[in-house]
């Protein structure tokens, strides 16, 4: 259960809202060496806009890393009550709730090995690759449903890492990588084979990212959630926390 916890004198509860680091979404949620391995990012400081704004709420669990499946699983199952930074799909769609407003977006490109030629200006261009247009996506990932939606038959999400999708890339085992910024270019310098590739410039697809909560969870909560993210679009804290981590 949500864990409401009554403070003496006030008109609200206190809630703490269980959550969890996403792996592999930096710099969403990234480890910081110089913080002695603690996860920040986007997610982190918009997290902490939240508490600072409305002092009753607390997140739990943005310490612990878990992938996206385990998150949706947990959210499920009414263990943990939130996600940051998720896109609307119809299946998500029907299992959560996503509250307002978007908190950033990201932008989808292709990743190439250096030696392609390819030039890609949208997805006719990539459509008509066939049959040499395999693209590696990160299985479960709303990227998946990108490429989907735009008709890519060829699609190969075997790998939940970007590392790994990015070694399957080198060694030929697709043509293109669809990954997203920001991020991107962390992704690659941390794979350590950065040279080795190129980030094609055309954006495929803007996709807005939202907090989504579990549908046990309190309309209350719900709703202070929702106000305090709104206070934070209005006065452009939002728009200033993605840029930092651009």
């Amino acid at each position: 259960m949500l864990s409401l916890l009554s403070t003496v004198g006030a008109s609200v509860a206190a809630t703490e809202i269980r959550t969890s680091a996403q792996q592999g979404t930096e710099p969403k949620f990234q480890s910081a060496s110089a913080t002695g391995g603690r996860v920040v990012g986007i997610c982190i400081d918009i997290m902490r806009a939240v508490e600072k704004l409305d002092s009753d709420l607390k997140f739990t669990g943005d310490q612990a890393w878990q992938p996206l499946p385990r998150i949706y699983s947990g959210m499920d199952r009414g263990v943990l009550d939130a996600s940051c930074g998720l896109s609307h799909s119809p299946e998500r769609d029907k299992k959560y709730v996503f509250v307002g407003p978007p908190l950033f977006s990201i932008r989808y490109h292709l990743i190439a090995r250096n030696d392609d030629a390819a030039v890609i200006a949208n997805w006719d261009d990539l459509r008509k690759l066939a049959p040499d247009n395999v693209v590696l996506a990160n299985r479960g990932f709303a990227g998946v449903t990108v490429l989907e939606s735009a008709g890519v038959a060829q699609i190969d999400a075997g790998a939940s890492d970007p590392k790994l999708n990015l070694q399957k890339l080198l060694a030929h085992r697709g043509r293109f990588f669809f990954h997203r910024m920001p991020g991107l270019q962390a992704v690659l310098d941390r794979s350590g084979l950065a040279e080795k590739f190129k980030i094609l410039p055309t954006v495929m697809a803007i996709s807005p990212l939202y907090f989504v909560l579990g549908k046990h969870v309190d309309p209350v909560l719900v709703d202070r959630l929702r106000t305090a993210l709104q206070t934070l679009e209005k006065s452009g804290e939002l728009e200033r926390i993605a840029k930092a981590w651009e």
